[in-house]
């Protein structure tokens, strides 16, 4: 009787062992995918608020009264002007490619590349506008189309990180002349001269 009970003890002994240990090891595989996550959602951030300052850094630098721009035509479909920057401009130019590369190495969402090469888009569009107008005579439809991008960008971007989109839709009955961060930063009186 003796023997039984030992074997009995060491038995349920060594299964709560396995069992703890197995228990332990699920809890420590999720902390780690969970800290994992929190990694990867703190690089998306700054990689996406990089985009978005590059981006805004572009525009800026095509409002500018003395910036160098000119235009020729796309050689290839679609057959829209290209823009090209003097060596000031260049280095917008390049900072908002490198920044719109890196946002394509940790995105997740498809969604989300599509409103970046949008928001590219649309900036390269209002370059080889700039090119052959002064800041004043831009039309606004391309700056509404501008800002409308950067939202479209914003939310997928919000949504990928997990953030509630609630304040950005919140009073978006109608387009809006200004960008979405006028949620959050008082605009200026002249919708070319946004926060940029």
């Amino acid at each position: 009787m003796g023997l039984v009970q030992v074997s009995i003890t060491a038995t349920a002994t060594m299964l709560a062992v396995l069992i703890g240990g197995w228990l332990t090891l699920r809890a420590q595989d999720r902390l780690w995918r969970r800290d994992q996550d929190r990694q990867w959602r703190d690089i998306r951030l700054n990689t996406y608020t990089e985009f978005i300052n590059a981006f805004r850094e572009y525009v800026a630098f095509l409002l500018q009264a003395d910036a160098h721009i000119s235009a020729v035509p796309r050689p290839r479909a679609p057959g829209d002007a290209m823009p090209f920057f003097d060596e000031t401009g260049t280095k917008y130019k390049e900072r908002l490619e490198s920044a719109k590369t890196s946002l394509r190495l940790v995105t997740e969402q498809a969604g989300l590349i599509r409103a970046s090469s949008a928001m590219v888009h649309q900036a390269r569009k209002l370059a080889a506008s700039r090119a052959t107008r002064s800041v004043d005579e831009l039309p606004s439809a391309e700056f509404d189309a501008l800002w409308a991008h950067e939202r479209e960008f914003i939310t997928h971007a919000r949504t990928e990180l997990g953030l509630s989109n609630a304040l950005l839709l919140a009073g978006r009955d109608t387009p809006s002349r200004f960008p979405a961060s006028d949620v959050l930063v008082k605009p200026a009186n002249d919708v070319r001269r946004e926060d940029v």
